[in-house]
């Protein structure tokens, strides 16, 4: 029994270290010194270099979606629809201009 202890617990460390040196990358002992001030993360998903509004499936009511665009400062918010990539879409007023805004599925409030 003490011999699947010790695997068991051999395998929960290599499974460990195997996320940890996953997530960061140590630069090469030739490069510069500014690279090695501080270790690269490495991305998982082409996502997080896209800006928003970002498609995706928007569980926001319109009337969730009217709060957080008034929230963010935007008065007078109407036409609000749902496009085909699930971002709400509408009109509104900032600093007494019309200007057009739109609400992702992660709450982003973005002026167009």
């Amino acid at each position: 029994m003490s011999t699947l202890r010790l695997g068991m617990a051999a395998l929960a460390i290599a499974c460990t270290a195997g996320f940890a040196t996953a997530q960061t990358a140590t630069p090469p002992a030739d490069a510069p010194d500014s690279a090695k001030t501080a270790p690269t993360t490495t991305m998982k998903t082409d996502e997080s270099a896209q800006k928003p509004p970002l498609a995706g499936a928007n569980s926001f009511t319109e009337t969730q979606a009217r709060e957080r665009i008034a929230k963010q400062g935007f008065e007078e918010v109407q036409g609000l629809k749902k496009d085909d990539q699930g971002v709400w879409r509408g009109q509104a007023k900032k600093s007494g201009a019309q200007v057009s805004v739109a609400l992702d599925y992660r709450g982003n409030v973005v002026q167009q």
